[in-house]
């Protein structure tokens, strides 16, 4: 089952209620999809640690086969 975008941001949205959040649907089919998250929370965590952060907001929507998420790319950084 494919994911919509405003989906994926609800999702994101419970654990970093204050960030920037920009999701692209990459190929049109709901399951490849690009998120940049800009969030203060990230602040003086490396890059491994951020993105496991927004995985674990996924609930895991993106767990094996049978999620509902095939691909992300992620982009996460603090604010400048």
């Amino acid at each position: 089952m494919a994911m919509e975008a405003h989906d994926i941001e609800a999702l994101l949205r419970v654990s970093f209620p204050d960030a920037r959040i920009t999701i692209t649907d990459l190929a049109g089919d709901g399951n490849h999809y690009a998120a940049e998250v800009i969030d203060e929370s990230f602040r003086g965590l490396n890059r491994v640690q951020q993105q496991r952060a927004v995985y674990a907001a996924l609930k895991g929507k993106m767990d094996g086969p049978a999620g509902e998420l095939h691909a992300l790319a992620l982009t996460t950084k603090a604010p400048d």
